[in-house]
């Protein structure tokens, strides 16, 4: 065993020894390696020992897959995000909320359906779902903040359903299990199913939790998955390029979009956030976890993938299934174990090569600029011109631009500082490039003044 694994092995049964989980399985996936898989403890079922094949609930982890489902629907022109509910569904009350604030949990919906669901242990079917946000209360104003909400995603999901002409379960199979190949992942346990527990506080024993089927609520969180299906779940939402190079399921650069911080869960702890459906949680550096947590009666769940950093393989991504509704040290140890993967095997260094030139319209850029007092540096890489400041960190990520079609002298800031602002150049008589306007702020050779006067005249 490597270095590596033992070390990751040994995080993963000091929880489930230190939270007294009775099932502990998790999995690694990763671009580079194949498949890392461990479990540690019970299934519940003498007749099915627990291996890499059991099945957990995956709670709210279930709104990641609902969520690329609106997106989905928003890339095929259905829907757009700001749409109020009511645009696509015929509900009585709260159809105002725009599809955007519900991914993002700043809709002010109710946290949970009308009634006590977690009291009498029935859920709403999809039809009650919908009748009853009239009996529902939106408690705080649209955009005020963030409030979680299991309602709004559980809506979501029933529009989707409606504007696919399917049921949820049906869609999110066809257009996501399916292509993704996550076949160990369903609405509905099955034989492979474990037994979820609330662990005494007090003692060791352990009592079996009941198994309530969600309904309506079912696009919050019903689903059961593995480890393996949920790892492989996670390095999608990180890196979906490399899970799904042909972008069946969903273009990357949506998926950057559902990255994107829309709000903080905490306005003076900065630690988490939620983009359009995903959780994001810094790590330091430019480093970002990003998926979600789930809970149900009797389970925990962390699935997150790895974005950024030295060491990163791509696609790497981690899910950590419990079978205890208390042990909330899972929480931690799925980060626990990204970070291992990358400081105790690291990815291969990729050796550099020479690439082509720069096309000749463009050379005149590269080398120093200044803008606003400070220095620029426009290099060409990797097929596209780039500027990075001059003092930027290593790791941060550059500019990059592109073209505009038969405007070879304006060029889109594609990502990176000013992304979606213009870069215009202009030429001498001769054709070199000798000052540049990026987003209108003017960008010379020598360094001047807002008046255009060298600063070395004095």
């Amino acid at each position: 065993m490597t270095n590596a694994r033992r070390r990751l092995e040994r995080a993963v049964r000091k929880v489930q020894a230190d939270a007294r989980v009775p099932a502990l399985s998790v999995a690694l996936h990763r671009a580079d390696r194949e498949p890392w898989t461990c479990t540690v403890g019970t299934s519940g079922d003498p007749q099915r020992p627990l291996d890499a094949g059991t099945r957990f609930r995956i709670g709210s982890v279930t709104k990641t897959l609902t969520a690329v489902l609106v997106l989905q629907a928003r890339d095929d022109g259905l829907l757009d995000l700001d749409d109020p509910v009511s645009a696509h569904l015929d509900v009585p009350a709260h159809g105002t909320a725009t599809i955007r604030s519900l991914l993002s949990h700043t809709a002010g919906y109710q946290r949970e359906p009308y009634g006590d669901v977690w009291d009498v242990l029935t859920a709403p079917d999809d039809r009650r779902l919908l009748a009853d946000l009239a009996r529902a209360e939106q408690v705080l104003p649209a955009h005020r903040r963030y409030h979680y909400s299991n309602l709004g995603l559980a809506v979501l999901g029933q529009l989707v359903a409606r504007l696919r002409g399917g049921t949820w379960a049906s869609v999110l199979r066809e257009r996501i299990l399916d292509p993704l190949g996550l076949t160990a992942t369903t609405v509905d346990p099955t034989a492979e199913a474990a037994v979820g527990y609330l662990v005494d506080a007090y003692s060791d024993a352990a009592r079996p939790e009941p198994r309530l089927h969600l309904g309506g609520v079912s696009p919050a969180a019903q689903l059961w998955s593995t480890a393996t299906d949920m790892a492989r779940w996670a390095a999608f939402l990180a890196s979906p390029e490399l899970v799904d190079p042909d972008a069946r399921v969903l273009a990357p650069a949506t998926l950057d979009e559902m990255r994107w911080p829309r709000t903080t869960t905490d306005e003076t702890l900065w630690t988490a956030g939620f983009g359009l459906g995903l959780i994001l949680v810094p790590q330091g550096g430019r480093v970002t976890h990003v998926g979600h947590d789930g809970a149900m009666p009797g389970f925990l769940a962390g699935v997150y993938g790895r974005r950024g950093g030295e060491g990163n393989p791509g696609a790497l991504g981690a899910a950590v299934l419990a079978s205890s509704g208390t042990a909330t040290e899972i929480n931690d140890l799925v980060h626990e174990l990204l970070t291992i993967a990358v400081d105790a095997d690291p990815a291969d260094i990729r050796p550099w090569s020479p690439g082509a030139a720069a096309p000749p319209q463009y050379r005149s850029i590269l080398g120093p600029w200044w803008g606003e007092g400070f220095p620029h540096i426009f290099s060409w890489h990797d097929g596209a011109l780039q500027s990075r400041a001059a003092d930027a960190p290593a790791d941060r990520p550059p500019s990059i631009f592109r073209p505009i079609p038969d405007q070879p002298d304006m060029l889109r800031t594609v990502s990176g500082r000013e992304a979606g602002e213009l870069l215009r150049l202009t030429r001498d008589a001769e054709g070199t490039v000798v000052r540049m306007h990026w987003a209108t702020y003017r960008f010379t050779r020598l360094q001047e003044t807002f008046e255009g006067v060298p600063v070395s005249e004095g």
